[in-house]
């Protein structure tokens, strides 16, 4: 549970770390900063993102599906694995 509790505020600190890259960027925009760095800003607010949520796809296999196949239930994991599949897939898209 303290395992868990540290990896949840992790996620919820780099998401308060983007939030002011993010704030960042419309601070950038209002002083009429010079065009390529707010776009370097925003890939970098992107690639962020994109980390955080490799590490959330890292976590529902290595605990969402892990405990449904190790509680033997084949349905909830079958489930999680389309869940995650469906999420590899949106994932993807946005690249």
């Amino acid at each position: 549970m303290k395992r868990e509790a540290a990896r949840k505020e992790a996620l919820i600190k780099r998401l308060h770390r983007i939030e002011g890259q993010v704030r960042g960027i419309e601070r950038m925009v209002e002083e009429d900063r010079y065009c390529i760095d707010v776009l370097t800003q925003i890939s970098a607010v992107r690639t962020a993102l994109e980390q955080v949520g490799a590490k959330l796809l890292e976590d529902h296999v290595t605990h969402c599906i892990a405990d449904a196949v190790a509680a033997g239930d084949g349905r909830a994991a079958t489930a999680k694995t389309e869940e995650m599949l469906e999420a590899v897939q949106r994932f993807v898209k946005t690249r």
